[in-house]
Formats: structure tokens, C-alpha cells, sequence
């Protein structure tokens, strides 16, 4: 499949990394989506087809993009501490391990949450 848009080949890879990950109960997948103003993050089961915690840049308090999705990665990490999970599968989305993706998957890290 060539990709035509730059969002054609993001979902392509997004596919690609879905086909060898995929979470439960025990470590659910922490699936990232970012757009152009905000971040969200949520910890599915996919076993269930079930979204056990979610978090979004909305619910924080903090100056640049960055900053806010690394706040977005700690208030993930303790909503699922209260809910019980104590590590998690990086799903970026198809988008590179770099920039706010990264900030998250951090603050995450910093929270107390295994990647």
C-alpha cells in the first residue's frame, strides 16, 4: 500500500505496530493521540475492548505543549496506580518516539507506570 497523504502513511505505520502489540488486563495498551493543539491518552484492554483510564491535556495546568503532555503522563500514571495497573504497551499511533509523544510517555515513567 504507497501512502498519498503524510496522514495515509501514519496510519500505515500506526497498522504495522498495532499487528505486534496489544494490551490486557495485567498490562494494557497506552494508545497515544495527539493533534495538532492537544494530547490524550488512554489504557485499553484490549481483550475486553474496554478503556480502563484515560487522561487528556484538558484536565492539567501547564505553559507549551510539551509541558502539558508531560503533565498528561503523570496524571496517567496515578490514575492507573488508583486503579490497580502498574505497567503498560506503548502504542505512539504511528507517530515518531520523539517531541510530546516522548514528554508522555516520561512524565508516565516519572509517575511510577513500567513501559
Amino acid at each position: 500500500m504507497d501512502a498519498k497523504t503524510k496522514r495515509d502513511a501514519r496510519l500505515h505505520r500506526h497498522t504495522r505496530v498495532r499487528k505486534k502489540i496489544s494490551g490486557d488486563a495485567e498490562r494494557p495498551r497506552m494508545a497515544v493521540y495527539r493533534s495538532n493543539r492537544h494530547i490524550y491518552v488512554q489504557l485499553i484492554d484490549d481483550a475486553r475492548a474496554a478503556t480502563l483510564v484515560q487522561a487528556s491535556d484538558r484536565e492539567v495546568s501547564a505553559e507549551g505543549k510539551t509541558a502539558r503532555a508531560k503533565a498528561v503522563g503523570e496524571l496517567i500514571a496515578s490514575r492507573a496506580k488508583e486503579a490497580g495497573i502498574e505497567g503498560a504497551v506503548f502504542d505512539r499511533g504511528g507517530r515518531l518516539y520523539h517531541g510530546r509523544v516522548a514528554a508522555l510517555a516520561e512524565g508516565a515513567r516519572e509517575g511510577g507506570l513500567r513501559i
